[in-house]
């Protein structure tokens, strides 16, 4: 005869999933899964933190030129560099001045991925001011003849940013002279606008150091969750 389903699902145990479901207790098949990888976990973690913090590094390095690049377009003319004694408001300004460079303490110098050469040399009558100029890639050599009109960024030589770090320690390490720590920067051919790739990087360094902090929040997350649970 056929068999009555109602009495069948009545005669199954109940639990809070539905008939036939017994959850009181805990899941035998959840409790012999290994315990997660904690000291993989932990290792993600701390090259999560170290690649936020070089990327908050970075960004903070890049800020100055950022800001740079946001500034007025039209350079300010300050006139002849000899007698220049440049102040804060002219901080990380774009300026147009004039002037004869120096030969004592000058140095010349490459970067990678560039094949074009730079010179780096005081001003001459003012110590205190340096004047960065780009030497086209073929241009270098005895014969060549610096400007004496300049337009660029002008700026604290401390506070240059992460690509000039280690001039004033070049100057010394090949002249003998030291740069002074109230000397100042004019970089030749750096305008606003061509300063504008600093303002990407900031924004590219500052979501990546985001995305890894939110990360961490993430994983830590789960390791409370799993410790209550």
């Amino acid at each position: 005869m056929p068999t009555d389903p109602t009495s069948t699902l009545e005669s199954l145990p109940r639990g809070p999933g539905g008939p036939g479901l017994d959850l009181t207790g805990p899941d035998p098949e959840l409790l012999a899964l290994p315990a997660p990888p904690r000291q993989e976990r932990t290792v993600t973690v701390v090259l999560m933190a170290v690649t936020a913090i070089a990327a908050l590094w970075m960004a903070i390095a890049l800020l100055g030129e950022a800001r740079y690049a946001l500034s007025p377009g039209r350079p300010a003319d300050v006139g002849d560099l000899a007698p220049l004694r440049p102040t804060e408001d002219l901080a990380n300004r774009y300026v147009r001045a004039s002037g004869l460079l120096g030969t004592r303490s000058a140095i010349r110098y490459g970067r990678a991925a560039e094949g074009d050469s730079f010179r780096l040399a005081p001003v001459a009558g003012n110590p205190g001011l340096w004047v960065e100029i780009r030497v086209p890639e073929g241009f270098e050599g005895p014969r060549f003849v610096p400007p004496s009109t300049f337009a660029g960024r002008l700026v604290p030589f401390r506070s240059a940013g992460i690509r000039h770090a280690r001039l004033a320690a070049e100057v010394e390490e090949q002249t003998g002279t030291a740069v002074t720590d109230d000397a100042w920067l004019l970089i030749d051919g750096s305008s606003p606008r061509a300063s504008r790739w600093a303002v990407a990087l900031v924004a590219l360094f500052l979501g990546f150091a985001g995305w890894n902090l939110f990360g961490i929040a993430r994983v830590l997350h789960r390791v409370r969750d799993a410790k209550q649970a």
